[in-house]
């Protein structure tokens, strides 16, 4: 059975990839042509360079696949507008499940994020019944959300046999861009680290990957799986980051009135510069919050490991340093 695996040089595709390969299936993995492939560096994977966006490159691409797992998407948390998004992932894909529905793909499954749920406290951790609000919501969240809406209506519409999966933050190895890799990068450079008030669950993207292979077989048509693990605190994080690398040395907290103040003159930079400031009213809002899931479903159903997350951050540290991003 070969998989087709969409932006398969980010951090969790490139970790699905192996995945799929060690359990016995043929790989495609789509990249843009102007792709960084370090994160694939000596896999033994066969690549299709082309563009989500375009028709053509995506029938090329699903040729032959039986299945395809939607992994592509545009991340980056700035501009802050819904329109930013859409066109790369609300509309690409509707575009992957139009090519999906015609093929008669197998299986479908579509990367979200546990940002199309809203998150819960510690005690009562966000689930896939938590209702979403657009409410001081970012462009990318909201989009993720309206392309998620779009999978599970198309099953609904047609039957496409299509599984969503809502990862949370992941670490681990293979992050060549890096993505959520930056938060060790920023605070191993650091002797004191000042960390906000908030928290949010991580969990090994090695973890998601196995998840994601396993939602192929057992993974019910129509159902969303945030795939979650550990709900930790800033402090808890960089407290375990301090424990395994000695970096940061300090830790000093942010008061919340600072962190929404820093927002707020991002924002005016942004306006003014038109250029991304490290914070703006919306991640404000983020760091000072309890972003926190339950990962029960995906555990119980898709038989996702659990690895601490020390062995995450222990796996990310070792890959960085092997390819000279801790210097």
């Amino acid at each position: 059975m070969k998989v087709l695996v969409t932006g398969a040089n980010g951090l969790l595709a490139s970790n699905l990839v192996r995945e799929l390969l060690y359990s016995g299936y043929e790989v495609r993995g789509m990249v843009r042509e102007s792709s960084n492939l370090l994160s694939l560096k000596k896999v033994d994977v066969e690549l299709f360079k082309g563009e989500i966006t375009n028709q053509a490159d995506v029938r090329k691409a699903f040729a032959g696949c039986e299945v395809v797992v939607h992994a592509a998407a545009n991340t980056n948390q700035w501009p802050t507008h819904y329109d930013a998004y859409k066109r790369t992932n609300v509309d690409t894909t509707q575009l992957l499940l139009d090519e999906a529905v015609r093929r008669g793909i197998e299986k479908f499954i579509f990367v979200s994020s546990a940002n199309a749920f809203n998150p819960g406290s510690k005690s009562n951790p966000g689930t896939e019944e938590s209702p979403f609000s657009t409410s001081g919501k970012s462009g990318y969240m909201v989009s993720k959300y309206m392309a998620q809406n779009l999978v599970l209506g198309e099953f609904r519409r047609s039957g496409l046999p299509a599984v969503v999966v809502n990862p949370t933050f992941m670490l681990g190895k293979y992050d060549a861009r890096p993505s959520s890799g930056q938060i060790i990068l920023m605070a191993q450079q650091k002797k004191l680290m000042i960390y906000p008030p908030g928290g949010k669950n991580f969990v090994h993207v090695a973890d998601v990957a196995h998840g994601i292979v396993n939602a192929i077989k057992l993974g019910r048509s129509g159902e969303c799986y945030l795939l979650a693990n550990e709900n930790l605190t800033y402090h808890n994080f960089f407290d375990k980051l301090r424990l395994i690398h000695g970096r940061p040395q300090l830790l000093l907290p942010m008061p919340r009135q600072s962190v929404h103040l820093a927002g707020a003159l991002g924002s005016l930079y942004e306006n003014v510069i038109g250029k991304p400031a490290k914070l703006n009213p919306v991640n404000a809002r983020l760091l000072c919050a309890d972003n926190y899931y339950s990962s029960v479903k995906a555990v119980q159903e898709l038989q996702m490991p659990q690895t601490p997350i020390s062995q995450a951050i222990e796996d990310a540290l070792e890959w960085f340093e092997q390819y000279g991003y801790l210097q």
